[in-house]
């Protein structure tokens, strides 16, 4: 990978939530104040069940015409718009579809983020021909992010002097630093938030007041319920499917999730890592060795 480079993300969709209630209708149901969101800020939010399990995150921009933009996984798009709808009841609130009209992607490499004209600050953004450009809200070194007009992204792109990668490129990068890319990564109404990292990569406000989930997600903090986490995981051997499960001495110690060549994310089990143990866990025939991610917290 250069460094500046841009990656497509076909993968991704966007909603659109817009009228006079979008944002006190939002800021009930996800995880991060809705209200940090403005031309020059985007943020990262899940929306859970009612006992705190993931359902869907998201990137939230403030479009052109002031609607709030969910940057979204295209095929899980239309439960997410089931859901939102669910709870709108007499909301002045309009959801569409408008993935059509947008194009996501990726700007990764050392420069990427300074040619995008961005501070290297998690969250940053600025319009641009259009669209919004903006430093990824969880993590300041997977560079920024997207959100442009479909027809004319890749020109936009190339004129800030970007080259164009692949999403195997982008793959790597994120699991280098362990951060989870949506259901790929976290169980659909299994899995928590605060064993997915999102406490650290900003994902969770904790001041904003209730939400859909609230109860569980605080309790977890503050009583440190947390017994397993996410992390980058190096691979010896060919990559096991996400499920596969990990095993050290005939017992399970955690599971695969997505993974990239050498390279991957696994939901490994705290007790295997005290006294600052380092495992080889057996997954498949492949030899997986857990690395604790530098922005993490345990």
């Amino acid at each position: 990978m250069s460094d500046a480079s841009f990656v497509l993300l076909p993968d991704r969709g966007v909603i659109s939530v817009a009228g006079a209630d979008t944002r006190t209708f939002l800021q009930g149901l996800v995880s991060n104040d809705v209200n940090r969101v403005s031309p020059t800020r985007a943020v990262h939010a899940a929306l859970l069940t009612p006992q705190g399990k993931y359902l869907h995150d998201f990137f939230m921009v403030e479009g052109p015409d002031g609607a709030l933009l969910l940057d979204c996984e295209k095929d899980r798009l239309p439960d997410l718009q089931k859901r939102l709808k669910l709870y709108k009841l007499r909301a002045k609130v309009d959801l569409a579809d408008v993935s059509e009209a947008w194009a996501v992607a990726a700007l990764v490499g050392t420069a990427a983020t300074a040619r995008a004209g961005l501070p290297a600050e998690t969250g940053a953004a600025a319009a641009k021909d259009g669209g919004i450009l903006y430093v990824d809200p969880r993590l300041a070194d997977l560079g920024a992010r997207a959100l442009l007009p479909a027809g004319n992204a890749r020109d936009v792109l190339a004129g800030l002097g970007l080259g164009e990668s692949t999403r195997a490129d982008y793959d790597r990068l994120r699991l280098s630093l362990g951060v989870p890319d949506g259901s790929r990564d976290l169980e659909v109404e299994r899995s928590i938030l605060l064993e997915s990292g999102f406490d650290e990569l900003n994902g969770v406000d904790w001041k904003k007041g209730c939400y859909m989930g609230q109860e569980l997600t605080a309790r977890t903090k503050y009583r440190g319920l947390i017994k397993k986490r996410l992390m980058p995981v190096e691979i010896s051997g060919e990559a096991p499917p996400s499920g596969t499960p990990l095993m050290l001495d005939g017992r399970e110690a955690g599971e695969m999730r997505s993974a990239a060549g050498s390279q991957g994310l696994a939901l490994v089990r705290l007790e295997h890592l005290e006294g600052g143990a380092e495992p080889v866990f057996d997954a498949g025939g492949a030899k997986v060795t857990p690395r604790k991610p530098a922005w993490a917290n345990f």
